[in-house]
């Protein structure tokens, strides 16, 4: 085989599951060919399934491909588990139905077809066609992201943080919109991590407001639009323990959002990939108060 590609892959939902994206970036010499799509009904395991599979159904022959994923479950999943699946009749080694069967099946003959060496990649570390697949992906997920509906008439809460190591030093950064009034507070801590400063934005955010106000809250961290939205309540009915049995991380923070929260009226809205001013100014508040703490 004298054709060697070297191929970038990602995909996710947002929620999980909930609307997906994906995308391969595949490069043959000079040459690049950029894939990406959507699914208003995924998960993050079916979009990278899918992204894999796009990528080497562009192959239009036998090829040597030098193959780069952040997904364990896919790098696995063709390295480890596939041939065991295949030989039991695409049932686990319990005895249950492969999950994603569907998509293993159509990769696995495209995996055979190529002499393929698997790299796992760490997301979100600086590796510059990952985070550009990546952000191809999550462009593909927002083009079938219905908009939010924002109102006027209720004060807007604009969250960001920034934090210098995991842990480091961090900071979080407010912006308020109330009517023609704009509010802004930020402050930091010498040695906390990035998901404890955005829960404190989120806390200190909706102290600038008098108890009893609605607010819609803007923010672009999936760890705390998640966790406000869908993950808090089982967290509360399990005592702040995770359905492994295992404590919550930054219960605390949590518990104290909980229980302010029930004083307001509030609307979370993801606002993940959007390009908003007060965003910007959060962010340049929370840079601020890192530098600071």
């Amino acid at each position: 085989m004298t054709n060697e590609v070297i191929i970038y892959s990602d995909g996710g939902a947002d929620p999980n599951p909930g609307i997906g994206g994906w995308a391969a970036i595949l490069r043959f010499g000079k040459h690049e060919k950029v894939l990406s799509g959507n699914d208003p009904s995924a998960t993050n395991n079916r979009m990278e399934l899918m992204a894999a599979i796009a990528a080497l159904e562009a192959l239009k022959r036998p090829s040597s491909v030098e193959f780069h994923t952040d997904s364990e479950y896919l790098r696995k999943g063709i390295s480890q588990w596939i041939e065991g699946w295949a030989e039991r009749g695409w049932k686990t080694k319990g005895g249950k139905p492969v999950s994603n069967v569907d998509l293993w099946q159509r990769l696995w003959p495209l995996v055979k077809r190529h002499e393929i060496n698997w790299h796992w990649v760490k997301g979100h570390a600086g590796d510059p066609l990952n985070e550009r697949v990546d952000a191809l992906a999550r462009q593909s997920r927002l083009e079938i992201t219905p908009s939010e509906q924002i109102s006027a008439d209720m004060p807007r809460l604009y969250l960001r943080s920034s934090c210098k190591g995991n842990p480091g030093p961090g900071g979080w950064g407010a912006v308020l919109e109330s009517g023609e009034e704009t509010e802004q507070n930020s402050g930091g801590e010498l040695n906390t991590t990035n998901n404890r400063m955005e829960i404190t934005a989120a806390i200190e955010g909706i102290l600038l407001l008098p108890r009893g106000s609605a607010v819609q809250i803007f923010t672009t961290s999936d760890y705390l639009f998640q966790g406000a939205t869908r993950w808090i309540h089982g967290w509360r009915r399990r005592d702040w323990l995770k359905r492994d049995g295992k404590p919550v991380a930054n219960a605390d923070l949590w518990q104290a959002l909980d229980k302010l929260r029930e004083g307001y009226a509030v609307r979370w809205v993801n606002a993940k990939g959007q390009d908003l001013e007060s965003l910007q100014v959060a962010g340049h508040l929370a840079a601020e108060a890192s530098q600071l703490a």
